[in-house]
């Protein structure tokens, strides 16, 4: 949030909770994730300055993009980096009282979420969660009268929900001391998330009821949990909340009604249930953890060869992009086991196309697999394995007739970096 003035509205002032007139609610679906992502193209955040010499490589989408992959990130959303206050309330209803203590609920996601920013974000990103209000805050009317389903639409279930919310957390919360609101509701709130996911981020939404003298704008609620009761998910189930704090900070969906199928587990954006996974440095960028010195742009006609380190290790040259044309162009970058990428199977240099004229949910990024129908090299659930093995290795080519656009995997150094050259006409 960025306010410009400071409020405080007390809890008989709730009535005066400004009212939203036109939200935008960009819905997808994806086959055990099913996040779903609200995003307005009127709002204030802070743009990256990025090197001027990137220029062709700071692809764009069209007006119509709610969410898109466009560089620099839309006006509206959270900072990225720096310190980032997550205000977590824990919420409950008469009709499904929160069982346990709410920081039980609390510790289900932190330190972790905490830990998997700073090591995606190389330290960048110092995200701290507060908790002012340490139990349950019950919700003035049972669950089942927020009428809170699948792709509901923020009004009006989601907008008397954060109106109570507010009114009943004020006056020990100041929210205007906030980055981002992260609601946990008791998981008992609705349908397992083994059959519905409901869990949602509205993003960007400046026109959202305002406390403190600012709009609740960028608000993650996280419903159930991803358990199958087995504990399979015990120890990856909380990434559902980077994820939604991730659209928080502009990023879209990259599932799509298939599911994963276009980029698999290569970012959490995609996948982000079952082994751990990472973030596409294509997003490191976008999100201000790669500088612009560690991001080559291959726009120039001609072989050229880079050297890319491995994402999940702190410096070096770890992303090149291969402008097609305004909106489009390949990725380049070497994935490798460590950091957030644990469950990698076959590390080499992944390749994917971005589109920052496709919208959240309809598929922006598709990765693309040097192993076709080999049936991939995981099957850790929840993954879409044909994709885990996508990476090309030594000795191995990409092409693109169309585009002209030719990589190939040289060689590894000694100490585990890659050689690669792009040829484009």
């Amino acid at each position: 949030m960025q306010p410009t003035s400071r409020r405080r509205i007390r809890p008989r002032r709730v009535a005066a909770l400004a009212t939203v007139t036109v939200l935008t609610l960009a819905v997808s679906t994806s086959a055990g994730t099913g996040h779903l992502t609200a995003g307005s193209t009127a709002a204030g955040s802070i743009a990256l300055a990025h090197s001027t010499a990137l220029g062709p490589c700071m692809i764009s989408g069209s007006m119509g993009v709610q969410m898109g992959e466009g560089i620099p990130t839309g006006a509206g959303y959270s900072r990225s980096t720096g310190i980032v206050r997550a205000l977590t309330l824990m919420v409950d209803f008469s009709d499904a009282p929160g069982k346990g203590s709410a920081l039980d609920r609390y510790d289900e996601f932190f330190p972790k979420t905490q830990r998997w920013f700073r090591t995606a974000s190389y330290g960048r990103l110092d995200y701290r969660p507060a908790t002012p209000i340490k139990h349950w805050l019950r919700m003035p009317k049972p669950f089942k009268a927020y009428d809170i389903q699948r792709g509901a639409p923020f009004d009006p279930g989601y907008r008397d929900l954060v109106q109570d919310i507010v009114a009943a957390a004020d006056p020990t919360v100041d929210f205007h001391a906030y980055d981002i609101l992260n609601v946990l509701v008791t998981p008992n709130a609705g349908p397992s998330a083994l059959d519905t996911v409901l869990s949602v981020t509205f993003a960007g939404n400046t026109e959202a009821p305002v406390a403190d003298g600012v709009p609740v704008s960028n608000a993650s609620f996280v419903y159930s949990r991803q358990d199958d009761g087995s504990g399979s998910y015990a120890d990856t189930g909380y990434r559902v909340l980077p994820h939604e704090n991730s659209h928080t900070f502009g990023l879209p969906d990259l599932y799509t009604q298939d599911g994963g199928g276009a980029v698999g587990h290569w970012d959490i954006m995609s996948e982000d249930w079952g082994a751990g996974n990472d973030l596409l440095g294509w997003h490191k960028w976008k999100l201000g953890w790669l500088d612009d010195s560690q991001v080559r742009c291959a726009a120039a006609p001609g072989t050229t060869e880079y050297t890319l380190t491995p994402l999940a290790r702190p410096g070096g040259n770890k992303l090149v992009f291969v402008p097609t044309s305004t909106k489009t162009g390949y990725a380049l970058e070497l994935r490798t086991r460590g950091g957030n990428d644990e469950a990698v199977c076959r590390p080499g240099i992944l390749i994917y196309k971005v589109d920052a004229d496709v919208d959240t949910g309809n598929g922006p990024i598709t990765v693309y697999d040097s192993q076709q129908d080999s049936g991939g090299c995981t099957r850790s659930p929840n993954v879409h394995a044909e994709l885990s093995d996508a990476p090309f290795e030594a000795g191995e080519t990409f092409k693109d007739p169309k585009t002209g656009v030719t990589v190939h995997v040289a060689e590894v150094d000694h100490a585990g970096n890659y050689r690669v050259s792009v040829t484009r006409r």
